[in-house]
């Protein structure tokens, strides 16, 4: 009987026990009033920088072609016009005016130009044909290089103009020469010298073209920024006679490292 006793006693402090263990654990599993836990939250700058895609990475450049025919002398008109889509980003927006102004107007001009023509017996169809060429490497800028094929009626052969646009996506402007290079530095007689130098080493009839070459604003109008250099275009007529066709000199950017701007469009291809 007594070792009965003896078994209840310790069942009950061992149950005992336990339930005082169990109330400790709850005890310590239940909230502290006023210390409610919190969590880092990004903030919406950090959020920002972590997903901020550049804008040349949203944009693909696709051309629109267009055909015309028409009167007088039933001339074909053909043009690819360069366009930007995947934004509606202003500064996309103000590309792709840009880019329709550039071809309208060259349109224009031809067709212009047959209205100054005199009809003869043996006048034949004119034609307009434009195309153009991203030049850049991938990036903010947008050097494009507009060629175009122009046949008047009456004219012996056709002839090729160049025009050139270069463009700063992430700042929304039009890039001039000089943006390229120092103020005050005189890059026009470097690019002269370069280009009269390459040019006479050519088999085309340089001499007495040298007047198209020379340190002037008008003779380095077509240029265009490429991985290899600073790409000039001379048209037909320019430096050469019709036969030798359009010159392309590409000075390399080492060439014209102490000129070029610090932190300007062409910064990034000196080493």
């Amino acid at each position: 009987m007594q070792q009965a006793r003896r078994m209840l006693t310790v069942g009950g402090l061992f149950f005992s026990g336990l339930l005082l263990t169990a109330m400790a654990c709850s005890a310590m599993l239940q909230p502290v009033p006023g210390r409610v836990p919190t969590l880092p939250v990004p903030s919406a700058t950090a959020a920002a920088t972590e997903t901020a895609i550049p804008l040349y990475q949203r944009v693909v450049l696709t051309s629109m072609p267009s055909e015309e025919h028409g009167q007088p002398f039933a001339y074909t008109v053909t043009t690819q016009t360069p366009m930007l889509t995947g934004s509606e980003d202003p500064r996309v927006l103000k590309f792709n005016d840009e880019m329709t102004v550039i071809v309208n107007k060259a349109v224009t001009d031809f067709k212009n130009s047959l209205g100054s023509v005199v009809p003869s017996p043996i006048s034949s169809a004119s034609s307009f044909d434009l195309r153009y060429n991203l030049l850049s490497p991938p990036g903010n800028i947008l050097s494009l290089k507009f060629d175009m094929e122009v046949y008047v009626t009456g004219a012996a052969h056709p002839y090729h103009v160049s025009q050139t646009a270069n463009y700063d996506l992430e700042r929304g402007l039009d890039l001039t020469l000089g943006d390229l290079f120092m103020p005050d530095a005189d890059y026009l007689t470097a690019l002269s010298r370069y280009c009269i130098a390459q040019l006479s080493t050519r088999d085309i009839g340089f001499e007495g073209f040298e007047l198209g070459a020379t340190a002037t604003l008008q003779n380095y109008r077509s240029w265009s920024i490429t991985s290899d250099g600073l790409m000039i275009t001379f048209d037909e007529y320019q430096v050469a006679p019709y036969a030798a066709g359009p010159q392309i000199v590409v000075i390399p950017y080492k060439q014209l490292g102490q000129l070029i701007q610090p932190g300007g469009p062409l910064a990034a291809y000196v080493h």
